[in-house]
């Protein structure tokens, strides 16, 4: 048994001062204030030093970590992202995989998660295949802009059909819905996302009945909302931002390149505190930073200099968001760890309660990481 003493507990709406958090065999038993909480005898006392704790974060989307490819490297990046509080993730595969890609990456990330080498793998994220080619980085590479053909996907979801948790389309693609029906017939409770689309709100909001929840990367890779001469259309961000369903992740980046410090502020505004996910969205690539751009530390670029994903973790969103939109630490953890629990059901993470499983990190008031504990075991 341990108790963390010291902490100031970050609850799913408030803080709890000089707080005590109780672990037995890897879930919280007890949490609350100092003096409402005994400390068990003979438990391993672990003090916070005052820092604010909170659930592990979950990373819903991302390709990459310390600039190696998940899929490829999965404990290497398993562990280097749980040292930056990441203590869920979905691995993201993309469609620059063509089919055999897919699949030999989806193989060898369950195998190390099966061989215990990845233990905050939590599922996958299927970004892809059947995305509009127009869009998203390192397009060149796309094999599936032809025709949607069952023969062509069966092996894949076949494949994943035990854990891919989000699955990307692009809803204006012709035959996309016959694909979405194959795969929500294998996977009952699968989240669908709209991505790198030019659909229309119309189009989007046809597959939210299919449980479509999720804007990927909200405001990034989507379509023109030119119409007229002078008149403003609407294209797949005014769908998200409308449909109170759907779920917005953002990436925050330090300079506000993916989304606009503003536009990360009306977001909020819009969707409110409950509907925002933040991602790392972390992308391999060794382009130069452009002359302009050396700020941009967290962010990678190809060497046209066009922005190719981010080079963030989780924690370092976090903090930026923090900056951009003035939001708490209580927040950011809303953002990062219990917004993406509740919307993949899962029921024991995202908060700091009894009986959920003691997925903590310890962070000061700008969201450096301090410790990690997974299980209820430090890091």
């Amino acid at each position: 048994m341990k108790v963390i003493i010291n902490a100031t507990i970050v609850m799913s709406d408030h803080l709890v001062p000089d707080g005590r958090i109780v672990i037995d065999n890897g879930y919280i038993k007890e949490c609350g204030r100092a003096k409402e909480i005994a400390i068990p005898d003979g438990a391993e006392v672990i003090d916070a030093e005052g820092l604010y704790v909170g659930p592990g974060l979950i990373d819903i989307h991302t390709h990459a970590a310390d600039n190696k490819w998940l899929f490829e490297q999965p404990e290497e990046t398993s562990r280097y992202m749980l040292e930056h509080g990441v203590t869920g993730v979905l691995p993201a595969l993309y469609y620059n995989l063509d089919k055999k890609g897919y699949v030999d990456a989806a193989d060898n990330i369950i195998k190390a998660f099966e061989a215990g080498k990845f233990s905050n793998f939590i599922g996958l994220y299927m970004e892809g295949p059947y995305l509009n080619p127009n869009f998203g980085c390192d397009r060149e590479k796309n094999t599936w802009k032809g025709k949607i053909e069952k023969k062509d996907y069966e092996c894949l979801i076949d494949k994943v059909k035990d854990y891919a948790k989000v699955w990307c389309i692009s809803p204006e693609r012709e035959g996309i819905e016959e694909f979405v029906k194959d795969v929500k017939i294998a996977i009952p409770d699968i989240t669908f996302a709209v991505a790198h689309s030019e659909a229309t709100p119309q189009q989007v909001e046809k597959y939210i009945p299919y449980g479509l929840k999720i804007g990927t990367h909200h405001t990034n890779a989507t379509g023109t909302i030119f119409k007229y001469s002078e008149c403003r259309g609407v294209c797949v961000d005014e769908a998200v931002n409308y449909n109170r369903e759907i779920y917005a992740e953002l990436i925050s980046d330090r300079m506000g390149l993916h989304v606009d410090p503003y536009m990360q502020r009306l977001v909020r505004r819009i969707k409110g505190d409950d509907r925002i996910i933040l991602i790392s969205d972390q992308f391999v690539c060794d382009g130069p930073i452009p002359a302009g751009y050396e700020e941009a530390t967290d962010i990678h670029f190809d060497f046209a200099g066009e922005i190719a994903g981010s080079g963030l973790t989780l924690d370092i969103a976090c903090a930026n968001f923090m900056v951009h939109t003035g939001c708490s630490v209580v927040d950011a953890f809303r953002f990062a760890s219990l917004n993406p629990a509740k919307l993949l059901g899962l029921k024991n993470l995202g908060s700091v309660y009894p009986g959920n499983v003691a997925d903590l990190i310890m962070v000061d008031y700008k969201f450096n990481v301090k410790n990690v504990i997974k299980k209820g075991e430090k890091l």
